[in-house]
């Protein structure tokens, strides 16, 4: 049995204000972000490992997915039973996302 994704509510702010933005601003592809953004969500779940780790984050093991076509990233970590999503952030952006377990 896969392990249930859970979103904290920084990141599920973030995926707010991502979708948001994203259907104002790409009508050709309204939904894109965030069926992406579920399949991800499917990926981790079944492949915890799957991501790569992301060594700049004062918290041990937070791996990174990368959404091919939105150019957003899945920060992410493996605590206990659960993965826990901690930010989903631009893939251009100069430095990445505040964490907190």
């Amino acid at each position: 049995m896969n392990p249930p994704v859970r979103i904290t509510l920084e990141a599920e702010a973030q995926i707010r204000e991502i979708d948001n933005w994203w259907r104002r601003n790409r009508s050709a592809a309204p939904d894109l972000f965030l069926d992406e953004l579920s399949a991800g969500f499917d990926i981790i779940g079944r492949a915890q490992m799957i991501g790569r780790l992301y060594r700049r984050s004062p918290i041990t093991g937070i791996r990174r997915l990368l959404l091919r076509e939105a150019r957003y990233h899945i920060y992410y970590v493996s605590i206990g039973s659960e993965v826990r999503v901690l930010a989903v952030w631009h893939a251009r952006r100069g430095v990445g996302p505040p964490l907190r377990a």
